[in-house]
């Protein structure tokens, strides 16, 4: 996949496939926003992976995005399973900009359906899920390792009105 430069606040922001020379700007994009940060080991794993993608600005990676596409019962489901925006430019599109392009990525491989979950508490991300068009369809609880509930959130992509 290209790169693709996407319109933020945050200026000339590029959107494109994760590669090795990524991964350690990623960990410590994770280990600043999870207080349960994934080991650097499971980065590597997706690693050429369709679905993992970095936010650059200015050089600098700024942001990731980890999802992949299963058949399951007959369709194919997308899983967001990791966004992350370094805190230093978080409000300024990025995380939209990661989502939207995450969206195209799984729906080009297939998803009609696409499912995340998210921290109870973490009302800024349940927003922007919304936003773009996600559901919550239950709340799972001591999801986290911590103790806190989730939400899983659910998008039926097809229907799914996203910008060109």
């Amino acid at each position: 996949m290209t790169s693709t430069p996407e319109a933020s606040d945050a200026g000339d922001l590029v959107v494109r496939e994760a590669d090795r020379a990524d991964l350690l700007a990623v960990f410590r994009i994770e280990k600043a926003v999870f207080s349960q940060p994934w080991p650097f080991a499971s980065f590597e794993r997706f690693l050429g992976a369709p679905g993992f993608l970095v936010a650059v600005r200015d050089g600098a990676v700024v942001g990731y995005a980890i999802a992949d596409v299963s058949s399951t019962q007959g369709r194919d489901l997308g899983h967001l399973k990791d966004i992350a925006v370094h805190p230093e430019v978080q409000g300024r599109g990025i995380g939209r900009a990661l989502l939207r392009r995450v969206l195209l990525t799984m729906a080009v491989g297939g998803a009609s359906v696409v499912k995340l979950e998210v921290r109870e508490g973490n009302e800024v991300a349940q927003s922007l899920y919304e936003d773009v068009g996600f559901d919550r369809v239950r709340r799972v609880p001591g999801y986290y390792d911590d103790g806190e509930d989730a939400f899983v959130m659910v998008l039926d992509i097809e229907a799914w009105n996203h910008p060109a």
